[in-house]
């Protein structure tokens, strides 16, 4: 077995890159942008679903690129393009050039985020997959919450500085990594095994997320008008809890078993729906640790279930489980943004959305 702490916190880094920073850093950027007039708000909102369709394409792809190139040299192209993407984003080329270098980001997040996993799980000591899932997933809080502390104050000198901080710290992070990724044969083809309601209550939960994980920070500025810093501080809220929600969620499954943790972490992706919901400003921060808790948690609490009841099939079905969430996020992406522009811009109408998928998921009935 290869050494843990340096295997797992590659791990940590792709996800950091592919999803904490190419995806989320985008919310608190979502307001800014809008406020210096380089896109309107039904714009931003498709700047963030380009990047969730982008996605799924990059998850769906991601083991055929391993498979040609070997998993640590696609785990560089993932991480190569994350860097490449924040640059380009730096210059303000108009809608059509963010949307191009969006839909980059998510390709990377992609391969990132279906290769890491499964690549870290194989790599150490079976007594440890638990805590390593955990670590793998913490790189998407660390990397939501590094980007919203940052934010207040690179937004100071507008949003090119902020797309251009991001691509340095990126850069830094994937010059770590590479000497560290998990080097494991590249996946087999083929997806064993067929839809699960398992796999069906992941899915649910992304349509939930999709709402927070683009509006949250909107929500705070724009609806309960909070400032742009505050704005920001919303989201680091959320990654706070993402990180407390991914570091226990690996623990607890080690402890009381994968479906009984999924359970556990669904009903609380639902209280902060809940808690999100009203128009009471005050409910943002403990429904933003929440649904950080709930929402980023769960992927690490689904990476230990789908090892512990998988086993040798588990890098399969992780790859169909991501296809998934990222399929339901796509179409809900889309959506919510229509809905946002149909309904004026109006926060309650995606929040309620979210809401009845959030309860959706919870109402069925889990096995493996």
């Amino acid at each position: 077995m290869t050494r843990f702490w340096p295997t797992a916190l590659s791990g940590t880094a792709a996800t950091l890159l592919g999803i904490g920073l190419a995806r989320f850093a985008f919310v608190p950027l979502f307001p800014a942008m809008v406020t210096a007039g380089w896109v309107e708000g039904e714009g931003a909102a498709i700047l963030g679903a380009v990047a969730l369709a982008t996605y799924l394409a990059g998850a769906l792809s991601g083991q055929a690129l391993a498979r040609r190139i070997g998993v640590p040299r696609a785990l560089d192209a993932g991480a190569w393009l994350v860097v490449l993407s924040f640059a380009a984003c730096a210059w303000n080329g108009g809608f059509w050039w963010l949307a191009c270098w969006r839909g980059v980001a998510g390709i990377a997040g992609g391969w990132l985020m279906t290769l890491a996993g499964p690549a870290v799980q194989a790599a150490v000591e079976p007594a440890r997959r638990g805590l390593a899932s955990g670590l793998v997933v913490a790189g998407v809080a660390s990397g939501i919450t590094i980007g919203a502390l940052a934010m207040p104050v690179l937004l100071l000198a507008g949003p090119e500085t902020a797309w251009a901080m991001l691509a340095l710290g990126a850069a830094a992070a994937w010059l770590w990594a590479t000497r560290n990724w998990p080097r494991v044969p590249a996946p087999v083809a083929g997806m064993a095994g067929g839809w699960s309601p398992l796999l069906s209550a992941y899915a649910l939960s992304a349509v939930g997320m999709v709402v927070p994980m683009i509006y949250l920070s909107d929500l705070a500025v724009r609806a309960h008008g909070y400032s742009l810093a505050s704005g920001a501080l919303a989201w680091a809220c959320f990654g706070a809890g993402a990180l407390c929600g991914t570091l226990a969620g690996g623990r607890v499954v080690d402890r009381i078993g994968g479906l009984r943790a999924a359970r556990l972490w669904l009903w609380v992706q639902v209280v902060g729906m809940v808690l999100l919901l009203p128009p009471v400003p005050v409910l943002v921060w403990p429904g933003a640790f929440a649904c950080g808790f709930a929402g980023v948690g769960v992927t690490a609490v689904m990476l230990a279930l789908v090892r512990e009841a998988y086993g040798a099939r588990a890098p399969a079905v992780w790859v169909r489980s991501t296809v998934g969430y990222a399929a339901a996020q796509a179409v809900t992406a889309f959506a919510a943004a229509a809905l946002f522009a149909a309904t004026n811009e109006n926060h309650t109408a995606v929040f309620g959305m979210a809401l009845l998928a959030s309860l959706g998921a919870v109402a069925i009935r889990l096995r493996a």
